[in-house]
C-alpha cells in the first residue's frame, strides 16, 4: 500500500453503509489504522476517513464517509450520497434483520449517488462465525442477483477489509480505463489528483476542434 505526499492520480469517493451496529465505522478505522475499534459507539450523522492507496500502478485517495445506520439519521446521511463513486454495503452475519434491510439501502445508494455507483456487499463479523443467521451462499445469491461484489469480513481480526476496499476501487480504475465511467461527469464521484493529469487524458483532437470553433 503506497502513503504518499505526491498527488494523487484520482480522488475517489466511497460511502460506507448498512444498518446500525453492523460494524461500518469498525470497517473503516480497521482499514485507516488497521487496528480495531474498541469503543465503538452508534455514529451520530456522518464520519469521514480518507487513505491513499495503490490500484493497478496508480495512486489514488479513497475519502470515504461514514454513514449512520440508524433512521433518525436518514435524511441527514442520504444528502452524502450523491456524487459517489463506490461503497461498501454493510450488513452483519450474525443479525437477519440487517441482512434483510439490504435492499432498502441498496435502492438508496443507486437512486440517490449513482445508477453506476460501485458497490462491494460486506457480511462483516465473520469471526463470530458459530453466531452465524445468514449463509455464505444466501448472501452471495443476493450479491449476483443485483450485480454486486461480494466478500464477508471481519472489522475485529481485519479478514478481506482492505481487500473490500481495493477491490471497489480496483472496478472503478477498470470502468475508468474502458470508457465506461467519464471522470469528467458531474457527479462521478472521481476527481484528478492533479489538474495536469486531466489534460493528459483529453481526448485527441479536443484542442483542434476548439480552435476551428474560435472567430477570431
Amino acid at each position: 500500500i503506497c502513503q504518499t505526499s505526491a498527488s494523487p492520480y484520482f480522488l475517489f469517493k466511497f460511502l460506507v453503509i448498512g444498518s446500525a451496529g453492523t460494524g461500518k465505522s469498525c470497517l473503516l478505522h480497521q482499514f485507516i489504522e488497521n487496528k480495531f475499534k474498541q469503543d465503538s459507539n452508534h455514529t451520530i450523522g456522518v464520519e469521514f476517513g480518507s487513505r491513499v492507496v495503490n490500484v493497478g500502478g496508480k495512486t489514488v485517495k479513497l475519502q470515504i464517509w461514514d454513514t449512520a445506520g440508524q433512521e433518525r439519521f436518514r435524511s441527514v446521511t442520504r444528502s452524502y450520497y450523491r456524487g459517489a463513486a463506490g461503497a461498501l454495503l454493510v450488513y452483519d452475519i450474525t443479525s437477519r434483520e440487517t441482512y434483510n434491510a439490504l435492499t432498502n439501502w441498496l435502492t438508496d445508494a443507486r437512486t440517490l449517488a449513482s445508477p453506476n455507483i460501485v458497490i462491494i456487499l460486506c457480511g462483516n463479523k465473520k469471526d463470530l462465525d458459530a453466531d452465524r443467521e445468514v449463509t455464505f451462499l444466501e448472501a452471495s445469491r443476493f450479491a449476483q442477483e443485483n450485480e454486486l461484489m461480494f466478500l464477508e469480513t471481519s472489522a475485529l481480526t481485519g479478514e478481506n477489509v482492505e481487500e473490500g476496499f481495493l477491490k471497489c476501487a480496483r472496478t472503478i480504475l477498470n470502468k475508468i480505463d474502458s470508457g465506461e465511467l467519464d471522470p469528467e461527469r458531474m457527479g462521478s464521484g472521481i476527481q484528478y489528483g492533479d489538474a495536469s493529469l486531466r489534460q493528459l487524458r483529453q481526448p485527441r483532437g479536443t484542442t483542434t476542434q476548439n480552435k476551428q470553433q474560435c472567430n477570431c
